[in-house]
């Protein structure tokens, strides 16, 4: 055993495993094998990520295996040599499940099942299960079941071992559980039911878009927090909420996890200044979100594309935040969110030393969304950015045109309404385009 640790080519970091979690015999023993080709901007970040991610399944990692490769093995992902080595050093540590840190081909599942004698996962896999363990609310357990099916699809052959751990965990399948019911399904089956899915995941559609468009005829602006899974985004909601003295059920979950949450929240903030907004969580992103995954939540996240601002929410904490970010600004431009501006809530600030919070550079903002410190700040920040093009304004609409007055009061702030002989006194702060529009009945006192 430490000849095979010390070998050049592999890694066996066990100084890196959760001690704690070593204790829980009640979880699933994991092994994690990662490939380092040289492509990764940061391999071992991705193997720290994919333990947070097992761990978040309720997995106990018990080992992890990388090796140096030019490129990845077709048939095997990892070297035809180091199969018999995970294998033994499986065995070794008493582990049921071998998860592999990207995502596999269908044939690679097939003879890495068949050549380790154990059930395999990949990274798509496990953050499938993650999704479907969080889901909560009919459209995201619809959704999770047709991205897991999708990637079901193609892999039917070779995955019954590794389907059939988890029959039961996640319920996101009717009343079976997901393994028990990717058991019983063929491939005709399984399409049949993504095309079932797909018909409710429209009728839900329906409904977000009529709630959204009711939102974007009041021409309130919508501001929506983007980021990184984890890095505090219904942290920033729940303490807005609380500062403006909103109702207390209108709360998010809000738990130190990844992917606590998968349902996009949308709740108006009220300043009480007259700008007011509606404020959108979304759910975090993760390096190498499967697209699947993307695709399946289009129309929760397609809120994000309607936003007038994104407020990007980041760990400053992470050390690898730069790269987080890199992620988020990928994941919204798959989105066609990319070009919606944005600003930066760099959370956890006062987890590093020095320096006054909060601190504003521009559009970034330090801060510590769990302390509320900062929160009263970006609150400014957003309202500048989406009332920067809105103008206050008083119109004198005589009454035969109550059509107009009833716009403004639909569609801008009333600051001031008087009835007067002439016609309706209004004193607004609306759009810019809104009172140009109407500059014939300007008030000039």
């Amino acid at each position: 055993m430490q000849d095979m640790e010390n070998r050049d080519k592999e890694s066996i970091d066990r100084e890196s495993i959760d001690k704690a979690s070593l204790d829980r015999e009640s979880r699933e023993r994991v092994l994690l094998v990662g490939v380092d080709t040289g492509e990764e901007e940061n391999f071992d970040r991705s193997m720290q990520e994919l333990m947070n991610l097992a761990e978040a399944c309720d997995m106990q990692v018990a080992g992890i295996i990388t090796q140096k490769l030019e490129k990845v093995n077709n048939a095997m992902y990892i070297g035809s040599g180091k199969v018999k080595e995970v294998r033994d050093y499986a065995r070794d540590i008493g582990a049921g499940t071998v998860i592999f840190d990207n995502a596999l081909s269908p044939s690679q599942v097939r003879n890495l099942n068949d050549a380790l004698e154990l059930p395999v996962m990949d990274r798509t896999n496990l953050i499938l299960d993650i999704f479907a363990m969080r889901a909560k609310s009919r459209e995201a357990k619809l959704q999770v079941e047709t991205a897991r099916l999708k990637y079901l699809l193609p892999r039917l052959v070779g995955m019954r071992d590794a389907l059939g751990r988890q029959g039961g965990t996640s319920g996101s399948m009717s009343n079976k559980g997901v393994g028990e019911k990717k058991l019983e399904l063929d491939r005709r089956k399984i399409e049949h039911r993504i095309s079932q899915l797909k018909k409710e995941l429209e009728e839900v559609s329906r409904d977000r878009k009529t709630q959204r468009k009711r939102r974007m005829g009041s021409r309130m602006p919508q501001v929506a927090l983007v980021g990184y899974t984890n890095a505090g985004k219904s942290t920033i909601m729940n303490r807005m909420l609380e500062l403006y003295g909103s109702n207390p059920d209108k709360r998010v979950l809000e738990k130190d996890m990844l992917f606590a949450t998968l349902e996009t929240s949308v709740r108006n903030i009220e300043t009480g200044d007259n700008r007011p907004f509606f404020l959108v969580d979304t759910v975090g992103f993760i390096h190498k979100l499967p697209h699947g995954l993307i695709e399946a939540f289009h129309s929760t996240l397609e809120e994000v594309m309607y936003a007038d601002l994104l407020v990007q929410v980041v760990d400053f904490s992470d050390p690898e935040y730069k790269q987080q970010m890199k992620v988020t600004a990928q994941t919204l431009k798959e989105l066609g969110a990319g070009d919606i501006p944005m600003i930066y809530a760099l959370n956890k600030a006062d987890l590093l030393p020095g320096g006054e919070l909060p601190k504003i550079k521009g559009d970034h903002i330090y801060m510590s969304a769990v302390n509320g410190i900062g929160i009263p700040e970006l609150t400014d920040q957003i309202k500048k950015r989406i009332y920067a093009e809105h103008v206050e304004e008083r119109f004198l609409i005589p009454y035969r045109q109550g059509a107009v007055a009833s716009y403004f009061c639909e569609n801008a702030t009333v600051l001031e309404q008087k009835y007067l002989e002439e016609g309706i006194y209004l004193h607004v702060r609306c759009h810019k385009q809104d009172a140009d529009k109407y500059e014939a009945y300007k008030y000039i006192a």
